[in-house]
């Protein structure tokens, strides 16, 4: 359960953790050397916003410790893959499962789906250590939900906000591996992880993919327990009035998550947060904004955790929970694990962003429960890039 759930159910109202405002930093090496990554740096609600409309001030000088971070040594390739039966180019970041040890066969990749507000990005570190711990025998492949980072819709929705409900963004992440591993038979074991809503996407995915031919080797939920997220609702709305409506820089936007304990990790911070974040373009307000505002997802909040527990429960594969700090379960979960249906890891030290806060002990728990669950790794599949035959 995040810090912010946490918040919201002992009234210790806290600053929610930011929504992504892209600064163009990606953009601007090159668009990435042509999608390498070796360039990579890294409605409910019945209260406005503060208000952004007065003219915009000279901005604080930005401190350079809290500036971007490149990503390029985290993952190998950072591509768009076009998915037409969703209308969206998506943002993938990977590195394939390693041959070097002679393996024959697809091998197994973890796919990384991040919560509401982050990009793909929020898994670089924790992606970094699992391909150095298993010495690339697992790959692993992180995105940019709809409404996210990098990955844009055609059309674009006319009202500017997306549709992220439930059944839409698990649509999307369905789609993507089928255009990705178009052959289920020949394709990769996947390991779905997902933190936060992330978490319930990937549960819901899974048995889609299943009936579909592909084969899972588990699933992972990172810090999200149904029951205590929808008691946390209906304070949303005041936790999010109490964060910025934007940063005068990127790296004010970096140091913001710091000091507010949103990350405690500053390296993951310099690489994630950037691609939370987008230049302002007019000439008020801020000079960055949120990517993905989390006030316009009020609508979908309740579709995201509602039946979590159960879809979790009723998984055709391994389970896992990682949680942050010493947290309860929700009934239907504290039923389902004294029957041993799945396991719970608790981290010690972390806060929401439990990937981002600690990547070395969540990698290891990711990769520890990948082998219990599939100890025979098979070689690799190399992605094709967009426009490749």
């Amino acid at each position: 359960m995040s810090d912010l759930y946490r918040s919201a159910l002992s009234s210790r109202i806290a600053k929610l953790p930011l929504n992504p405002p892209d600064d163009g930093s990606e953009d601007n090496e090159e668009e990435e050397a042509a999608n390498s990554i070796g360039d990579l740096p890294s409605s409910s609600s019945n209260m406005a916003p503060p208000s952004i409309s007065r003219q915009r001030r000279k901005p604080k000088t930005p401190d350079s410790a809290y500036s971007p971070l490149s990503a390029s040594s985290c993952f190998e390739q950072a591509v768009m893959v076009s998915v037409p039966t969703t209308g969206l180019d998506i943002r993938v970041y990977y590195t394939p499962p390693s041959t070097k040890s002679g393996n024959s066969g697809p091998g197994t990749v973890a796919i990384l789906h991040p919560g509401a507000g982050y990009s793909g990005l929020t898994f670089a570190l924790a992606a970094q250590e699992i391909t150095r711990t298993t010495k690339g025998d697992l790959g692993v492949l992180a995105l940019d939900p709809r409404g996210h980072g990098k990955t844009s819709s055609h059309p674009k929705p006319t009202s500017g906000v997306e549709d992220l409900s439930i059944d839409k963004i698990v649509q999307d992440f369905v789609e993507l591996v089928k255009v990705l591993y178009p052959d289920a038979k020949s394709a990769p074991t996947l390991l779905l992880t997902g933190h936060s809503m992330g978490g319930s996407v990937v549960t819901r995915a899974s048995p889609l993919l299943q009936d579909a031919g592909y084969n899972i080797a588990g699933v992972a939920v990172l810090d999200v327990v149904e029951g205590f997220a929808i008691e946390a609702l209906p304070h949303m709305n005041t936790l999010l009035n109490s964060r910025p409506s934007g940063f005068d820089s990127v790296e004010h936007g970096v140091e913001w998550h710091i000091s507010n304990n949103q990350i405690h990790n500053l390296a993951s911070a310099r690489i994630s947060v950037p691609a939370t974040l987008v230049t302002n373009d007019t000439q008020r307000g801020p000079a960055v904004l949120w990517r993905t505002p989390l006030r316009d997802t009020a609508p979908y909040w309740e579709g995201w955790f509602k039946g979590l527990s159960e879809s979790f429960l009723s998984v055709r594969t391994a389970r896992v929970l990682i949680l942050a700090g010493t947290e309860r379960l929700d009934k239907p979960l504290m039923i389902g694990q004294m029957q041993g249906k799945f396991q719970v890891v608790v981290l010690a030290n972390v806060g929401h962003m439990l990937h981002e806060d600690d990547p070395a002990r969540t990698a290891e728990v990711l990769v520890d429960f990948w082998k219990r669950n599939e100890r025979v790794v098979i070689g690799s599949k190399v992605i094709k890039k967009v426009g490749e035959s």
